[in-house]
C-alpha cells in the first residue's frame, strides 16, 4: 500500500510540472506521464496483494 501512495505522490508533482510548462509541447507530455502514474497508483491501492492469493 505504500508503494502505491509513492507512485500516486510522485504523479501528482510531476502532473504538476507538466500543468506548468503546458504552452510547450514537452509539458503536455510529462503532464500526460505524471497522470499516468496518478491512475497506475490508484489501481494498485484496489489489487489485492500477492500474499492473499
Amino acid at each position: 500500500m505504500t508503494t502505491s501512495w509513492i507512485v500516486t505522490g510522485l504523479g501528482v508533482v510531476v502532473s504538476l510540472l507538466g500543468w506548468s510548462l503546458i504552452p510547450n509541447a514537452w509539458g503536455y507530455g510529462i503532464l500526460g506521464f505524471g497522470l499516468a502514474h496518478v491512475v497506475l497508483g490508484i489501481l494498485d491501492m484496489f489489487r489485492s496483494p500477492a500474499r492473499g492469493r
